[in-house]
Order: structure tokens, then sequence, then C-alpha cells
């Protein structure tokens, strides 16, 4: 069963038609033994850094998705879902990402109009696994103003004011900063790849 995980994200119901459109059978999960049923998880999300992690933490599910990810099950983070999995956000300093991964996420530089929203071409890296079948600089739409700094898990990156991280990849972890389930056909051949894992 794939889980997604339901903590009130704004783009829910776009991931659920996606996985719909797609044949895949999911459940939302609110809560440690949802995720600890689940053979594949998704962490939609959209808003501020801050109230999902407290949104996550209000749910008592931060243990269960650490240990589920530790595990193995495959794990896909859509935009602040991405984001979660580091230690902390220059959005709420204070708070505590999942911690997967070091590092913080950091705003656009001062200056650059925020959010980046819209279309951007990605430059996939030849062995992702999540972004393939697809055209050598395949167009995704975005809506951020944070952003994970380039580092060697980056499996695609994208260019607005400087490179980052658009799609990471490390063993059974994934995560896309743009919104697949807003990126048409593109979208949905990420997502069936993540499925096909």
């Amino acid at each position: 069963m794939i889980a997604i995980l339901d903590y009130g994200a704004g783009n829910l119901r776009s991931v659920q038609n996606t996985l719909a459109e797609l044949g895949s059978e999911y459940a939302l999960v609110r809560d440690g033994a949802g995720l600890r049923d689940a053979s594949k998880i998704v962490l939609p999300g959209v808003g501020h850094f801050g109230q999902m992690m407290r949104a996550l933490d209000a749910l008592d599910v931060r243990e269960a998705l650490v240990e589920r990810i530790g595990a193995g099950v495959p794990f896909l983070g859509i935009c602040l879902g991405l984001q979660a999995l580091f230690e902390t956000s220059e959005e709420a300093p204070e708070v505590r990402g999942l911690g997967i991964f070091e590092g913080p996420v950091r705003r656009f530089p001062a200056g650059a109009r925020v959010p980046h929203m819209g279309w951007n071409a990605l430059d996939v890296r030849p062995e992702s696994k999540l972004v393939r079948n697809l055209d050598a600089r395949p167009y995704v739409y975005f809506a951020h103003s944070y952003y994970v700094p380039l580092n060697q898990r980056a499996s695609a990156t994208c260019t607005y004011e400087e490179t980052f991280t658009a799609a990471l990849e490390a063993e059974n972890v994934f995560g896309v900063q743009f919104h697949p389930e807003k990126s048409g056909a593109v979208g949905l051949r990420i997502v069936r790849n993540f499925l096909e894992l």
C-alpha cells in the first residue's frame, strides 16, 4: 500500500488525483501505524516549513517516518516534503527538520523575485532513476521561495538566480522541489517512475 501522509497540505488532492490517474492504490494516513503498514510513502507539501514540521509533530509521526525511511521503505517528498528531509530551514530556523540529511534549506538571495513560480527546465543526471524516460531537459512546475543547495545526492538541478537541487535520490529516498502533480505528462512519468521502483 502506498501511504500519502495527510497532515493537511494544500496539494494533497492533486497528489491523490495523480496516483488515481496512474491506477495506483493508496491510502491517506495520519498516524505512525499507517506509515508502518506502507510499502511506499509520499509526503506532499506546500506552505511554511515550520507549520509543516509542527503539524507532523502534532500527529506524532516524526519517529515513525524516520524509522520507515531508515528501514528502506521508498519515500518521495514533494516540495516541502523534500525540504523536510534536512536538518533546518532558513524559513523557520528554530524548527527541526527530519534530519535524514545534513545541512539547511536556504532562501533565494536578496533581490531574487520570490516565490520562484512557473515552468523551468531540469538538467538531469544520466543515472537518475526518478527523472528518466523523458526529454533531455524536461520542463516542470515550481512554486517555492526556499531551496535545497546543490549536493552529491542531486539527480536533477534547476537554475533560478542560482543552481539548486531540483530532484534528490539516495537509495530509497527521493525528493523533488517541483510539483509533479502540476507538471502534466512529465510529472505523471516521474511519479510513475517512483511507483515502479
